[in-house]
């Protein structure tokens, strides 16, 4: 018990480390491509972050054959990831963080309650069987990744409209742009390693605990994975970037459902919603309600704090978040 604990500690450090670097050099490359602010946050920093969940899906699918390990890391990156903003709003002391944040996170926010939404639907009609599909892949697989391209076209359009917000000093002025891309993609092979070796701590802590590897997928595979978009959002904070920090979180939800297209395109054995346990339409259902909550919140922008720590709005997120995972705990298969 004690070693495979101690095989998920590294695993976790390898994928935060080299998560503070990718997001580091992802941000530089987009500095040297000219891209503004807010996009670093929303496509690339957001893609850079979720490679985590995408090596272990993989890894998951295709060498552990673990299904439930791989949709319950995407699904629970998305949760954990809504989290996040209760961490954000506590850390953010001067006032609500929401009365501070532009509100064209509502747009990135409404595309995540549609993927999220698609797959939990997904999910039970998948759930005795294939109702439609190409070979082994689903017919939800094409339309996620079709709706993951026009979110990131309309955010694009969006955000060259309102595009006003000033870009920060560059903290690495003597890296050049072809040594931006080969520490990225340094990075990007420290983190594909640990992606790729985390389901199989993932089945063996399962084991040894007797816990379910859905809940198991979906609340510690899911927190070492979110691990880079954790450093991402607590480093943009205290640089006073909390638009990117949002737009990374909000974004990597995004990215999320797509790592579960490209899942069920590497899983052979068939589609691969109709091979998992449908209990993680809870998590599906659970990041649909807290994406909602945020888009309240950003509308509402509420002023109110619980002894000046805490807003209600965080208050239900971190509520839907405990209830859902206890309810995976005590029915994931």
């Amino acid at each position: 018990m004690t070693a495979a604990w101690i095989k998920f500690l590294i695993c976790a450090g390898i994928i935060t480390v080299a998560g503070a670097a990718l997001t580091r050099y992802g941000d530089l490359i987009a500095r040297r491509t000219g891209l503004s602010r807010n996009w670093i946050g929303l496509a690339l920093l957001a893609t850079a972050t979720s490679l985590p969940e995408l090596f272990t899906g993989i890894s998951a699918v295709t060498i552990v054959n673990a299904p439930n390990i791989a949709v319950g890391d995407a699904l629970g990156s998305c949760v954990f990831n809504l989290a996040m903003f209760v961490v954000l709003d506590l850390m953010h002391r001067q006032e609500p963080m929401y009365g501070r944040v532009d509100q064209a996170h509502i747009l990135t926010a409404g595309f995540g309650i549609i993927l999220i939404g698609f797959v939990g639907a997904s999910l039970l009609l998948w759930r005795d069987g294939p109702a439609a599909g190409f070979r082994h892949i689903g017919a939800y697989t094409p339309i996620i990744m079709v709706l993951y391209f026009v979110a990131m076209r309309a955010a694009f359009v969006y955000q060259q409209r309102i595009a006003h917000i000033a870009e920060a000093a560059d903290a690495y002025p003597h890296v050049t742009l072809p040594g931006a891309i080969a520490r990225y993609l340094a990075a990007a092979i420290c983190i594909a390693a640990a992606g790729t070796w985390l389901p199989f701590i993932g089945v063996e802590l399962a084991d040894v605990m007797g816990w379910r590897t859905t809940f198991v997928g979906t609340l510690f595979i899911a927190a070492a994975t979110s691990l880079p978009e954790v450093v991402v959002t607590i480093s943009a904070l205290r640089l006073g970037a909390l638009d990117m920090a949002m737009a990374n979180l909000l974004g990597s939800n995004l990215f999320n459902v797509v790592v579960i297209a490209i899942d069920d395109i590497a899983y052979l054995r068939g589609p691969l919603l109709s091979s998992v346990s449908p209990v993680h339409g809870i998590t599906a259902f659970a990041a649909t309600i807290m994406s909602g909550i945020v888009i309240v919140a950003l509308l509402y922008r509420p002023v109110t704090r619980l002894r000046g720590t805490i807003g209600w709005i965080s208050l239900s997120l971190l509520l839907v978040y405990l209830l859902s995972s206890y309810a995976i705990f005590l029915h994931g298969h």
